[in-house]
């Protein structure tokens, strides 16, 4: 029996943390939200988690800044998904880290599709 793998949203929007949530559920992911970076923090301590979904535009300090603290003590694999959608930004966002990139709005499927594809590696 395999056990769910543990996915932590972090993303000051309620909304799109609980539908995102429903559905990352139905491919049985367990998932863990945040809004901010020290709820990410208090959820990292807390959960064993397999890969975080981060927004770069968060109150306080903002997702690029949390990427590369993340990166700094951890191998937990990152993917941006932001309304950032510059290349500049998307530039950033992988230079501090993140292992993929996604723009808002964005097709909830193909999210998952790069969750599979990320936690393969």
């Amino acid at each position: 029996m395999s056990t769910a793998q543990s996915i932590l949203l972090v993303d000051d929007d309620t909304e799109i943390t609980e539908l995102l949530s429903e559905y990352l559920r139905r491919f049985n992911f367990e998932v863990h939200g945040a809004s901010d970076a020290d709820g990410m923090r208090f959820q990292l301590k807390t959960h064993s988690v397999d890969l975080v979904v981060l927004d770069v535009m968060l109150p306080g300090t903002d997702g690029l800044t949390l990427a590369r603290e993340i990166r700094g003590c951890s191998q937990i694999p990152v993917i941006m998904l932001t309304a950032r959608t510059s290349t500049l930004d998307r530039i950033l966002g992988l230079e501090c880290g993140a292992d993929d990139y996604m723009s808002k709005p964005f097709e909830p499927r193909e999210l998952v599709a790069r969750i599979q594809s990320v936690l393969r590696r």
